[in-house]
């Protein structure tokens, strides 16, 4: 189909036909996440968004893994307690606290992020080379295009993640 035309059915759209994409290959992670190191998808986001930025501060965590600032610290505590992550409060200001892989989470995101690799690398064996520089750069432009449409679309209601969690919980 091409792709400025209208989609005919659910599998035609991109969105979400890349859902599935991360449904099918993500599984593969989430099984090495949960049976092999004992932590969730969100949590192996924040290692390895901790790994490749330093130290963070909470906000600035959730803003680099995308996700919201609640989820980010649920996850946080999580991590904490399972000593992958640590707390530093800066002296004298009790507000901000910085965010930062403890030695053993170093030692997981280590053991971990090359099977993660080997994942992607394996995926993407799928296309040539060339191939993989042209998702590369198309992806970028998409994810641009999604950031710009989002801030266009100031004026949509945000989603109430704290009605569906609360009925979730009945």
């Amino acid at each position: 189909m091409p792709m400025h035309a209208q989609p005919r059915t659910l599998d035609d759209l991109l969105l979400y036909r890349t859902s599935r994409l991360l449904s099918v290959a993500g599984s593969m992670v989430i099984r090495l996440c949960e049976g092999r190191f004992g932590i969730t998808r969100r949590e192996w986001r924040l290692i390895a968004t901790l790994a490749g930025h330093g130290a963070l501060g909470s906000s600035q965590l959730a803003e680099h893994a995308q996700l919201d600032r609640a989820r980010t610290s649920r996850a946080v505590s999580s991590l904490v307690d399972k000593g992958l992550v640590s707390r530093e409060q800066p002296a004298g200001d009790r507000r901000h606290v910085r965010l930062r892989l403890t030695a053993r989470g170093t030692k997981l995101h280590a053991e971990l992020y090359p099977l993660v690799c080997a994942i992607n690398t394996e995926l993407l064996g799928a296309l040539r080379t060339d191939e993989v520089a042209l998702l590369d750069d198309m992806l970028q432009r998409l994810h641009a295009r999604g950031e710009a449409m989002v801030a266009a679309a100031a004026d949509l209601p945000k989603a109430d993640r704290r009605r569906r969690e609360a009925s979730a919980t009945r």
